[in-house]
Formats: C-alpha cells, structure tokens, sequence
C-alpha cells in the first residue's frame, strides 16, 4: 500500500458516505466530508462510527 495516499469519506445526496482516496479530487468539495485518514482501514472505522452516529446512511 502507499502510504502517502490520504483517504477522505464524502457523503453523497443519498445520505450515504463514499470512501475516496486523494486522487478523486472531484468530490472533495462536499457539503460533508471527514479525513484525511492515513489508511483505508482508518477511514472504514470512521465511516462505521458515522453510520452509527446517524451521520450516514448504510448502504
């Protein structure tokens, strides 16, 4: 893996949270985004927590 890709969970007009990583550069500009994260791992425990938060929807 490379580490020195960063993570980002965007969160969709669905109400459900995407994980990219930096080279989709496109959906950064959400209204709701969390990260960067240093691992997809990272991000995919932080999306968990935001699904259970309310934050996002599951899928």
């Amino acid at each position: 893996m490379n580490n020195s890709q960063q993570w980002y969970i965007i969160k969709q007009s669905d109400g459900t949270c995407q994980i990219t990583s930096t080279t989709d550069q496109s959906d950064l500009s959400a209204d709701q985004s969390w990260g960067p994260f240093n691992s997809q791992a990272e991000a995919v425990a932080k999306k968990i927590g935001l699904i259970r938060a309310g934050k996002c929807q599951p899928l």
